[in-house]
């Protein structure tokens, strides 16, 4: 599939920005062209990605007969006469019960050949050196491929991979995964950056380096790196060069100042644009473009902006190349309240939170500020000259 290029020829070659709409479609279709390479991951690295084949069992699951409570393993009818302990993860040294006999076990624990059911404790008493109870055949015991038989698809390509899908997986044998999973290094630009403690004069905190580890992974990737550079050309040409991951994003540098070089390295690079600004606010000077199989996200400086950038292009062309759901459209409109106004060529992106059903601007949503943000649900996406009482939403993480 073919990703229309820029409004501009090149990568500086801005010529009308594109709009909100428009660019988040085409950071979807890039992320489709793209696609994420298929990674056989171990299980703790799995999570967040997209299973790339069916998963299927290499055991069945129980993967042997077990004891489903403490008490007495038992066969035929009661009394029973005691003839050994059984504990979980010993093995049963080939004890077969005959009728009559019992055995104490523990949960978890391998039944013997010959096993009928588990009495649990508290429904079974002893006197004379005998046990007694009622036990219903095939009661308290987790049969060998009861709930998974060896070989069975139980998860089908597609799948995205949560917290219980690594548990799964792990039962039935696996010690890694196939899957799409994106990687993604993050360059946050800046001689007035700092990392730590309290900013001095003419100093401000990274406020979007934070934020980033949490918002790849919501969309389903991976973060490989993230650094601090200055705002020297050569310093964003080689850590732009220096490759390694699938997307590689730059914070700050994305505008038109003196400082910002990006555009002008992705060009001497041979990058294809493919969103040259965005008609929104905040968030306007934001870029995508590619490089063989490498896609370039560009974002504003100001942090609140910076998110509007990654929800408008990052997150949608993360989802595409793993194949799994943008987390952040929401279906169907709201009412919005209070005094929102629209402008004439550019969508709005105003923090909300829902109330009753309406969504309500909470404010401080300057493009400088993440108080708005860090208040929020989510977006109100008010487009150009709108006039109306329902807007769309844009799910923050």
């Amino acid at each position: 599939m073919d990703i229309p290029v820029a409004d501009g020829s090149a990568c500086g070659g801005h010529r009308g920005a594109t709009s909100w709409a428009r660019a988040r479609e085409r950071a979807r279709r890039l992320g489709e062209e793209l696609r994420s390479p298929v990674r056989d991951l171990p299980l703790e690295r799995a999570l967040g990605g997209v299973l790339a084949a069916d998963l299927r069992a290499l055991v069945g699951s129980p993967a042997f007969d077990a004891s489903a409570m403490d008490g007495f393993a038992v066969a035929g009818e009661g009394p029973w006469t005691p003839v050994g302990t059984q504990l979980a993860g010993t093995p049963v040294a080939g004890l077969c019960l005959a009728e009559g006999e019992a055995v104490e076990i523990a949960t978890g624990a391998r039944v013997p050949k010959g096993t009928e059911a588990v009495l649990p404790y508290e429904l079974a008493g002893t006197a004379d050196g005998r046990v007694r109870g009622e036990a219903h055949r095939g009661r308290h015991v987790r049969w060998a491929g009861e709930e998974t038989a060896p070989g069975e698809t139980v998860l089908e390509a597609g799948t995205e991979v949560a917290p219980a899908v690594l548990g799964l997986a792990a039962s039935l044998g696996h010690d890694s995964l196939p899957v799409r999973l994106p990687t993604v290094s993050v360059l946050v630009t800046g001689d007035e950056i700092a990392t730590g403690g309290l900013p001095g004069e003419g100093v401000v905190r990274d406020a979007i380096g934070p934020l980033m580890p949490g918002l790849v992974a919501w969309a389903g990737g991976h973060l490989e790196s993230s650094r601090v550079l200055g705002d020297g050309y050569r310093d964003l040409d080689e850590a732009l060069t220096a490759g390694g991951t699938d997307v590689v994003v730059v914070c700050g540098s994305s505008s038109k100042g003196p400082a910002d070089h990006l555009r002008g390295v992705l060009r001497e690079a041979g990058a294809q644009p493919v969103v040259d600004g965005v008609a929104c606010r905040p968030g306007h000077p934001q870029l995508l473009a590619r490089s063989g199989n490498t896609a370039f996200v560009g974002l504003p400086g100001n942090p609140n902006a910076a998110l509007v950038a990654s929800l408008t292009l990052l997150v949608p062309l993360l989802c595409a190349m793993s194949g799994r759901t943008d987390p952040a459209r929401a279906t169907g409109t709201v009412p919005l309240s209070g005094e929102v106004r629209s402008r004439p060529e550019d969508t709005r992106l105003v923090a909300v939170r829902l109330r009753e059903g309406r969504a309500e601007p909470v404010g401080h949503d300057r493009p400088g500020s993440l108080r708005g943000a860090a208040l929020a649900e989510a977006y109100a996406v008010v487009p150009p000259g709108w006039a109306g009482t329902e807007v769309e939403l844009l799910r923050l993480p």
